[in-house]
């Protein structure tokens, strides 16, 4: 996990939303994704199953170097 940072972004807004995300879920997602898909502005969207969250998809974003996580949520409309 020490090679992944995280925007002030992530820390200070989606943590404080969602407190029951743990970083360890993003980092879970990005090494073992569903699905990958560059958005336009670089980012990366990656999708993975949380178990621990009854086994729900969540979409972690990065910025284009894949190691700066952004964002994450449960994806209800996630299609495989």
């Amino acid at each position: 996990m020490d090679r992944y940072k995280f925007t002030d972004y992530f820390e200070n807004e989606v943590l404080q939303k969602r407190s029951y995300i743990k970083k360890e879920w993003c980092v879970r997602v990005i090494e073992n994704p569903l699905k990958i898909d560059i958005q336009d502005n670089q980012r990366v969207r990656f999708w993975g199953i949380i178990e621990e969250f009854d086994n729900k998809v969540f979409r972690v974003v990065t910025l284009a170097d894949r190691v700066t996580i952004h964002n994450i949520f449960p994806d209800r409309r996630f299609k495989i």
